[in-house]
């Protein structure tokens, strides 16, 4: 995951359109057949349940995105918040990684000046999830700002103990990202699967998951199938994209992701995969069901 600055700076380098994807105009939920919805749905292996961040193709609207999606296998949507669930429900799509609670990236849990605000933010939003039948909300650790690694625990646990109660009685999972701190996010605390394990341990709740961003995670640590086989039960949602250059998970970048999606069905994880990549092809949504089509294993 970016920050909103660099996700609109982003996307409004991309040379595709909605015109050169190829979607006619007027396009609605008439043109898609709920039997050909059930037909793609019935090509995948179904080892993967397959989502797609919101951002990365934030020049189609959500109603297009859904519709585009369902297509290719596709059953969620990463990061919206309530504002466009009520489109998810309309083509039966789940939030798979709801947000809204958060300050940004750099200010989170780590640091107690901001602790009320956030658990003002999410003592509201929680409720919200649980009603809208959704089951994970995204947070942050922040950036380190000279903090120590027991710091940096100690203030999150501070913080998210006051939390926990509400997500277990409303069975919200509160799920920290793993972001690179060497390129993308410098000075981001929760950079390697260490640190993220050891925060949901001293946490001791199952309402308490990581994201696991395998694009950030093999910037910081590498060792990507081992980490995932040996932590899984930490872990809630996962995010991909190639490295180096966060684009297509294709041949031409250097993870493996068949084998890694294979480690991830072998240790039983029955969450999420979350597409996050930017893509370089003008067709993005072809990016898009090409990557479907390496995850699904």
């Amino acid at each position: 995951m970016s920050s909103n600055l660099n996700r609109r700076s982003a996307i409004k380098g991309m040379l595709a359109a909605t015109a050169a994807l190829g979607i006619p105009s007027g396009f609605s939920a008439l043109a898609m057949p709920k039997n050909e919805t059930k037909l793609q749905l019935g090509m995948l292996k179904g080892n993967i349940n397959h989502s797609v961040a919101r951002w990365c193709f934030d020049d189609l609207d959500v109603e297009t995105l859904c519709i585009e999606s369902k297509k290719i296998g596709i059953t969620g949507i990463d990061l919206v918040g309530p504002k466009d669930w009520p489109i998810l429900k309309k083509y039966d799509m789940v939030s798979t990684m709801c947000n809204g609670a958060e300050i940004n990236l750099v200010d989170g849990f780590n640091d107690i000046q901001f602790h009320e605000i956030l658990i003002k933010n999410y003592t509201e939003m929680i409720p919200l999830v649980a009603k809208a039948g959704y089951k994970n909300l995204i947070c942050f650790s922040g950036s380190r700002r000279g903090k120590t690694d027991e710091e940096g625990w100690n203030n999150c646990v501070i913080g998210l103990q006051k939390l926990i109660p509400l997500a277990e009685k409303h069975n919200v999972t509160l799920v920290m990202e793993l972001l690179n701190s060497k390129i993308d996010h410098k000075d981001y605390q929760c950079d390697r699967t260490h640190w993220g394990v050891e925060l949901a341990k001293r946490l001791g709740s199952e309402n308490f998951k990581l994201l696991y961003d395998i694009y950030h995670m093999q910037i910081d640590e590498g060792d990507v199938i081992r980490n995932i086989r040996e932590n899984h039960q930490y872990i809630a949602h996962f995010h991909t994209a190639g490295v180096p250059g966060r684009n297509e998970i294709d041949e031409t970048q250097e993870l493996n992701y068949p084998a890694i999606m294979k480690a991830i069905a072998e240790v039983g994880f029955k969450g999420f995969v979350g597409q996050e990549f930017m893509p370089k092809n003008p067709n993005k949504l072809a990016s898009l069901k090409q990557a479907i089509t390496i995850c699904d294993i």
